[in-house]
């Protein structure tokens, strides 16, 4: 979840990168609709069966942030191994509403962990979303230690605001995508299923 994935251990072994990993040995490719459920099962493993993350899926799932090509899945020997969504979101800008993406949530299934597949899963979509999409930005709540090998950077540090105070600053980060602007400030907006299903800030 935006609030969840930055300060738990299971988060840590999701994007561990392990030298034997190799990226041919992924493909990273969109869900299919008829894959929901698979992949449902999958972040709730992922977490511990934290039956919490489901929740912040379907309530995605069934909102305006929801973009079908930005759900992305892993695959190891033709079996789904893990899963990264990005979601609608808003920048309330000084002059104006600006629409930007928000990475969460990202699972692995756990007896795949410490491989490198978060890692790789995740440079791919980047990839994928700096490629097909015309937002500026990709915001996210977690560990910075682990995020800056990706891209992201602090969100403060260049003039964005979290979107609550229960979210550190230095977890608050920013992808700068082709179109960024680098006068673009402002607030970030969470949709709202991750304020409904209390997925905001870090626990």
């Amino acid at each position: 979840m935006a609030g969840r994935l930055g300060n738990t251990s299971a988060f840590a072994v999701l994007i561990r990168q392990t030298p034997s990993m190799s990226e041919s040995a992924v493909n990273v490719r969109s869900m299919r609709d008829d894959e929901f459920e698979l992949v449902r099962a999958l972040e709730v493993a992922a977490f511990g069966d934290d039956e919490s993350i489901g929740v912040l899926l379907d309530a995605l799932r069934a909102s305006w942030a929801w973009v079908p090509e930005l759900s992305f899945v892993a695959e190891r020997d033709g079996e789904i191994c893990a899963h990264v969504s990005f979601t609608r979101a808003i920048l309330d800008a000084p002059e104006r509403l600006v629409d930007v993406l928000v990475l969460s949530p990202v699972g692995v299934l756990p007896e795949l962990q410490h491989q490198g597949i978060g890692s790789t899963m995740i440079t791919q979509a980047l990839t994928i979303v700096e490629s097909t999409r015309t937002e500026p930005a990709v915001f996210l709540e977690g560990n910075p230690l682990l995020y800056t090998r990706f891209g992201f950077e602090p969100a403060c540090a260049i003039g964005f605001r979290r979107p609550s105070l229960r979210t550190p600053e230095p977890a608050f980060q920013v992808f700068r995508l082709s179109a960024f602007d680098e006068s673009l400030r402002g607030t970030l907006v969470y949709p709202d299923a991750f304020w409904r299903t209390d997925s905001v800030g870090l626990r």
